[in-house]
């Protein structure tokens, strides 16, 4: 029994002996490797050569070509210690002008300038804009502007350089003048620049750039909006371009002329007239639209005239409204209709509104004749100042919008 005792403590004693061991052994490399973290950092930077004046040029023998910037990195400053500009300034004069500058040396930290290091060039050519034609303006009152197209197909990317307005009625020349550019049917929101300066030829120097490839750029047109600002904030429309792409980026790089096409022209269409009013609110869903006037319409007779107003999408129609009948004493009557339409902000690109002027027959007040017929609405429906009018009428402001439309025939 003594025996077994002995030898039980005998194994738990060498036990105890075995864990310490482990513990300082574990303990020893823990420090060696905390002290290893510690270890100074040699740095890896490659040494460069002093110097006494700037490096321009890469290598030696030749120099930079005509369309390359030389391009060298900015001095290094290394600190020096007070005993070193102590030194250094006991051999100088001791003047005022010595005393003065190493005081503001040892104010700032001691910094002394060493040499410049080339690195390469940069080649000027990669950061101009387009080499563009300096085209004179065209003769003539017209309000236009001036503007610039390229197509790049290797990157695919259309590039819009808006240069300057031209001939702006004086009404404008003292607001605020912006641009708004679309590259319809797939842009939705409008990119905006502002002209510099008031005037009736205020310049614009803006670049835009479109991602669009080369089988859609084909198929799209430029749409230009010029607006002008009045102090009170209210926007009003100057004029509007649109330029198709198909077959005109031939003529990449020159500069271009357009005539801005205004709301206000006097020359009726053949079938007349109709000035119309449109507003839409997206936290509504409302359309709002209003037949406001027409002029020069192709009166049948006295019985007046009165207009239908039909929302549809794709080929169906959702929604018809009648106005009552207006007696007219002229060809220019003066309706001042108003309709609401429910239409949701996603089914904006796929309805359209279609307006008809009618007249009543004077014998069968039931049937009517068609005067004329407009149709607004997306790229998939119109086209022109029909299709400027439905893009100008979703605006932040949720304005109404009034425009002119020339009558169509009834197909």
């Amino acid at each position: 029994m003594e025996n077994q005792v002995v030898i039980l403590a005998v194994g738990l004693l060498m036990g105890l002996l075995i864990i310490l061991c482990v513990c300082i052994l574990g303990y020893c490399l823990w420090r060696r490797k905390g002290q290893s973290q510690y270890q100074e950092f040699t740095s890896t930077l490659p040494l460069f050569p002093e110097c006494t004046a700037p490096v321009l040029q890469v290598s030696q023998g030749s120099r930079p070509r005509c369309d390359e910037i030389p391009f060298t990195v900015p001095p290094r400053f290394e600190p020096r210690s007070p005993s070193a500009l102590a030194g250094q300034g006991q051999g100088r004069s001791d003047g005022m002008e010595a005393d003065g500058q190493r005081d503001i040396l040892a104010h700032r930290g001691s910094l002394c300038v060493r040499s410049w290091y080339p690195m390469g060039t940069l080649l000027e050519g990669l950061y101009r804009g387009p080499a563009l034609e300096q085209v004179a303006p065209p003769p003539g009152p017209a309000p236009r502007l001036c503007f610039a197209v390229e197509y790049r197909r290797c990157s695919e990317q259309l590039t819009v350089s808006l240069l300057r307005l031209g001939n702006l009625p004086p009404c404008f020349h003292g607001n605020v003048t912006l641009v708004e550019l679309q590259l319809l049917p797939d842009d939705r929101r409008p990119r905006q620049a502002r002209a510099r300066g008031p005037g009736p030829d205020p310049e614009l120097a803006e670049c835009f750039v479109f991602q669009v490839s080369a089988v859609c750029v084909s198929e799209s047109t430029l749409s230009v909006c010029v607006l002008s600002v009045a102090p009170q904030r209210k926007r009003r429309v100057v004029g509007r371009v649109l330029y198709p792409l198909e077959g005109q980026l031939g003529a990449s790089g020159r500069v271009l002329w357009r005539d801005l096409e205004t709301d206000t022209y006097t020359q009726c269409s053949e079938l007349g007239d109709v000035q119309v009013s449109m507003n839409y609110s997206p936290s509504l869903r409302r359309l709002t639209l209003g037949v406001v006037r027409a002029r020069g319409l192709q009166l049948l007779s006295d019985t007046g005239v009165f207009s239908q107003v039909s929302l549809q999408r794709h080929t169906q129609v959702v929604k018809t409204k009648r106005s009552s009948v207006v007696s007219c004493g002229g060809a220019d009557p003066h309706l001042d209709h108003r309709m609401t339409f429910k239409l949701p902000p996603q089914h904006l690109d796929e309805a359209c509104v279609r307006l008809e002027l009618k007249q009543p027959h004077p014998m069968s007040p039931e049937c009517a004749a068609v005067l004329g017929v407009v149709v607004l609405g997306p790229f998939m429906y119109a086209r022109g100042p029909q299709l400027q009018h439905w893009l100008d009428m979703v605006n932040p402001t949720q304005e109404p919008v009034k425009q002119w439309h020339g009558l169509g025939r009834c197909l």
